[in-house]
């Protein structure tokens, strides 16, 4: 009897352990919340990014590192968005699945309008994030066969909610998207697209680019010229040029985080960050 107690005993333990789910790492909140949709009650992907902290000034930690070490997958958005997380992970991440969304994971890619390189904010895009989710649930069935089934079902629910999301902003833009504004930096292009809105122009043209004296100059002129309704601040940028560039008949909107920079961690905030986008634009376009 014992030994018949030990060969279920080693049959279970050898169940569990293939079933094992693969360790996640992503890189900031938006590609966690949309890979946490896809795992589930599975398990929790973890973040380099520190909440709050911003992609563009990214630092390793000791942590950090371990983390990018031990991942068995890891999601990110690409170099475009944090230089420094691509040499980490060319160092460290030897040993996992790798998929560089902006290359790997389907939907398409803009450029900045100033020509000068490739704009990484893509999530803004939700057509974009429906095929990154395609993309995820692949990655992850092929790393975890066992769940397939369950990564699949997952992210077709969340494609679901996400279109769900979309016909609503779709709507709430629409009485306003003819009317200009001015971003704080030349990052909403992919939702500007997405939802035909009139961006006028940006502050700052790229990702941690002071604006010059010669751009303000230019921006001030565009904000007349174009009648600009609003001028929006952005989530962890100082809007000290804001003053310099506004004129009488324009008005402040509330600050854009595009990256997600003030919203809490987990499943929900992919389609929070998309909500506020769409409501502070269309609350300061709309009134009289």
């Amino acid at each position: 009897m014992r030994y018949i107690i030990s060969i279920a005993l080693a049959s279970a333990l050898a169940t569990a352990a293939s079933a094992e789910v693969p360790r996640v790492v992503t890189d900031f909140a938006p590609v966690q919340s949309l890979v946490q949709q896809v795992m589930g009650d599975l398990g929790q992907p973890a973040m380099i990014l520190p909440a709050g902290g911003d992609p563009h000034d990214f630092q390793m930690k000791p942590s950090q590192a371990s983390a990018l070490a031990d991942a068995q997958v890891i999601f990110w958005v690409g170099p475009e968005l944090m230089p420094a997380l691509g040499d980490a992970i060319g160092t460290l991440g030897g040993k996992a699945t790798v998929v560089d969304l902006l290359r790997d994971g389907g939907g398409h890619v803009r450029q900045f309008a100033d020509g000068e390189g490739t704009d990484p904010h893509a999530w803004l895009d939700p057509e974009n994030a429906i095929a990154w989710l395609g993309t995820i649930s692949a990655t992850l069935s092929s790393a975890d066969p066992e769940h397939a089934a369950t990564y699949r079902a997952n992210a077709d629910q969340a494609v679901t909610s996400i279109q769900m999301l979309d016909a609503d902003l779709t709507a709430l833009l629409a009485p306003v998207k003819t009317k200009p504004f001015i971003v704080f930096h030349d990052a909403l292009g992919y939702f500007g697209d997405h939802y035909g809105l009139n961006i006028a122009g940006a502050i700052e043209l790229g990702d941690a680019t002071t604006p010059g004296a010669a751009q303000l100059q230019k921006i001030r002129g565009l904000v007349a010229d174009s009648g600009a309704v609003c001028v929006f601040p952005e989530a962890g940028r100082d809007p000290k040029f804001i003053a310099t560039i506004i004129d009488d008949k324009a008005r402040v909107g509330a600050p854009q985080d595009v990256e997600a920079l003030t919203l809490t961690a987990g499943p929900e905030l992919y389609a929070t960050l998309l909500r506020n986008l769409g409501q502070s634009i269309s609350d300061c376009l709309a009134k009289d």
